[in-house]
């Protein structure tokens, strides 16, 4: 039997309206100092995707409307909410006082892998995922409620942001999809 791939219009799309009323997953997205823009776009496409909370982009990284931006985001800027913040270790300070839970994805001391992290039910957590030279800054890996760390096996222990935030959102994702059954 031959699977016939599904054509565009049998995908059940969000309009942008529909988008913006769907309840979001609790999750927020910090960049911290992004430079890429390919990257910063590939992650609002994977916040869309996941139906996130909203995207942070703080310190140098770019902002839409910008064309190397929408090349990859297709269009999720206009769907995911966002905001610009200049400093990243305010914007931290800010969400810890709104009980937001805040994690660097960061190799790190005291670092949990992963697949061990375990969200709590009810809880909103924000993922930072820093520059890709320098990763998130140390004093805001510092400020951080935790450290979570992508498992990595091989030789490289690097993975491109774009790639690193559609690991961590896909696992965070789904752990977070089982409160709901």
């Amino acid at each position: 039997m031959e699977n016939r791939k599904l054509k565009n219009s049998e995908l059940g799309r969000k309009t942008v309206p529909e988008f913006k009323e769907a309840k979001k997953t609790p999750i927020i997205v910090v960049l911290d100092n992004v430079r890429s823009l390919n990257n910063i776009g590939s992650v609002f496409r994977t916040a869309d995707a996941f139906l996130i909370e909203k995207v942070f982009l703080c310190g140098i990284t770019a902002q839409p409307p910008h064309k190397d931006i929408q090349k990859t985001a297709l269009g999720a800027t206009d769907t995911v909410a966002w905001e610009y913040i200049e400093d990243t270790l305010e914007l931290v300070k800010k969400l810890q006082e709104d009980e937001v839970k805040v994690f660097s994805i960061e190799q790190a001391e005291g670092a949990i892998m992963l697949n061990d992290f375990k969200p709590r039910k009810g809880e909103t957590c924000a993922v930072i995922f820093g520059n890709e030279v320098k990763g998130v800054q140390q004093q805001v890996v510092s400020a951080s409620d935790g450290i979570i760390e992508i498992p990595q096996l091989g030789s490289k222990h690097s993975l491109n942001i774009s790639v690193s935030a559609g690991v961590v959102l896909w696992d965070l994702f789904n752990k977070i999809s089982t409160f709901q059954t």
